[in-house]
């Protein structure tokens, strides 16, 4: 597919303010297709504030570029005047691929442009050594794209906890993959051949939560992210905090009250330790519940009427309430949405948090709003809000 042809400009070097007024401008556009299509070019110009003639413009060129197209529903101002076609997001002929690197297990998928999962396979670790678990995503990709025939990839989005340099596309540390300063951007992308794009998966569920999800226009947006590893992502004014070499949610050592795990680090009662899915496991083991060993049986032996199992999810609850509320006292964001098992399947664990955050806070909580592809969306959505960021430049050619 050939590049669309840039606009003829009054100056040979544009401006930095004008590029980025273009790329704002072009990310408002294509966003305003995508939560408001089948939508008509007036109405996005009416949205987002743009000249209609700009809409128009930037309407050919994604259209060129196969990122959207006109609805077949002709459509009439109230009723009235001339028709027009509607332009809608076209998710029919791209995807995205997804890589989420978890301590059992590698997720991929493929997404389309609305942030949807078409595909994915769970890949069990035989091992943790950074170029094994690689080349085995890429596999998995492969396997995934060979069957999508009808689709292109555009690029590839990888999302793992721990401390993720998205800028320089690495893994700076995993401790408990014992990843230190794996170069994913370089290594994945030779063996997919794809541009790949990486972060932390608790910054990519935010912008997963900004594009599709229920907390999307939120003007700040607290998530915490409770799986084996316990990070958190902040966001306001649509733009996600990320710090120097991208080191902001880092809450694994923030100390509980009251708590009684020993951490890897030597103290008692990190947020992690306390936190994590391998002490949930453990304690379900130790009390005797069926199918203690993964997190999710903890969950099924609750929904079968095992109290012990839904009291251990409860405590769970209560505990990360404890740490949202500790995060909505320094940030104070407007949502705050939670990634947790328990939170996200059952209505008294996510009741259990409200309850702990308070009365007057409680309405500000809500689970993720993908609760069975949350690591499917967390890979695919590094990919997709590069896109919707700077879709021009991000186009089917250079994503």
């Amino acid at each position: 597919m050939p590049r669309t042809a840039a606009p003829l400009l009054t100056s040979p070097i544009p401006r930095v303010a004008d590029s980025d007024r273009r790329r704002t401008s072009a990310s408002v556009v294509l966003r305003s297709v995508l939560e408001h299509g089948p939508v008509a070019r007036s109405t996005i110009a009416r949205l987002t504030g743009l000249s209609p003639a700009s809409v128009t413009d930037y309407c050919a060129r994604f259209a060129e570029l196969g990122l959207i197209r006109e609805s077949a529903v002709l459509r009439r101002s109230k009723g009235v005047g001339r028709p027009h076609l509607p332009v809608d997001l076209d998710d029919s002929r791209f995807v995205v691929g997804g890589v989420h690197v978890a301590v059992p297990h590698t997720t991929v998928a493929l997404l389309d442009l609305r942030g949807r999962v078409v595909a994915r396979r769970e890949l069990k670790h035989e091992g943790t050594e950074p170029a094994r678990v690689l080349a085995g995503a890429a596999e998995g990709l492969a396997a995934l794209l060979g069957r999508a025939v009808n689709s292109t990839a555009l690029g590839v989005g990888f999302a793992a906890g721990g401390w993720v340099d998205r800028d320089s596309g690495t893994v700076v540390e995993h401790p408990l993959l014992g990843w230190r300063e794996v170069p994913v951007r370089e290594l994945l992308g030779a063996r997919t051949g794809l541009p790949v794009h990486v972060d932390g998966h608790a910054r990519a569920l935010v912008n997963a939560e900004r594009l599709f999800g229920r907390a999307r226009g939120s003007r700040s947006l607290l998530h915490l992210f409770a799986g084996n590893v316990v990070d958190a992502a902040f966001a306001t004014h649509d733009e996600v905090h990320h710090g120097p070499r991208s080191q902001a949610g880092a809450i694994a050592h923030l100390p509980v009250p009251g708590g009684t795990e020993r951490c890897d680090c030597g103290r008692t009662g990190c947020l992690q330790a306390e936190l994590s899915e391998r002490t949930l496991c453990r304690r379900a083991r130790a009390a005797g519940v069926a199918g203690g060993a993964n997190p999710m049986h903890v969950v099924g032996a609750a929904a079968a009427g095992d109290a012990v199992a839904a009291g251990l999810l409860l405590e769970r609850s209560r505990r990360v309430g404890r740490a949202v509320g500790l995060l909505l006292d320094v940030l104070n964001p407007e949502r705050v949405v939670v990634t947790e098992i328990g939170v996200m399947h059952r209505e008294d664990c996510l009741a259990a948090v409200r309850e702990e955050v308070g009365s007057g806070r409680a309405g500000t909580v809500s689970p993720i709003s993908f609760p069975d592809s949350v690591l499917a969306v967390a890979g695919g959505a590094v990919a997709l809000d590069v896109l919707y960021r700077d879709p021009l430049a991000a186009s089917p050619e250079v994503i």
